[in-house]
């Protein structure tokens, strides 16, 4: 049976971080391309970050530009974990967090490529 257990998620006020955390069981962690989703009230899901691991020490990664500069993604193959380093946080980024898994290695940030999907966290930044 495949989790996805997303952690980290809260309350937070403009400009701090967060770093959330999803810890991945039941596939092969390091063949899967890992991404985070957001979804905030009354808005459709959206992609944030996805990162793949190309072997050895290479890993490629893809940010929204809504992001970019300010989240980071990484992942830990051997702890089965993805992970993303939210920094400079605004009231925008409220949302609830999804990671994902997704056999592809490329679209990343198409969600329809995702076939397994954590049940999120809340992520909330007050002004």
């Amino acid at each position: 049976q495949v989790q996805l257990v997303e952690s980290g998620g809260g309350l937070v006020q403009a400009g701090g971080s967060l770093r959330l955390s999803c810890a991945v069981s039941g596939l092969t962690f390091r063949a899967y391309t890992m991404g985070w989703f957001r979804q905030a009230p009354g808005k459709d899901r959206e992609f944030v970050a996805a990162i793949t691991w190309g072997g050895g020490s290479i890993y490629y990664a893809d940010y929204a530009d809504s992001v970019k500069g300010r989240f980071t993604i990484s992942r830990d193959n051997a702890k089965n974990t993805v992970y993303v380093r939210m920094n400079s946080l605004r009231p925008e980024d409220t949302a609830v967090y999804y990671c994902a898994a997704s056999p592809s290695r490329q679209n990343f940030n198409y969600s329809g490529n995702y076939g397994y999907w954590g049940q999120g966290t809340q992520v909330t930044v007050s002004s």
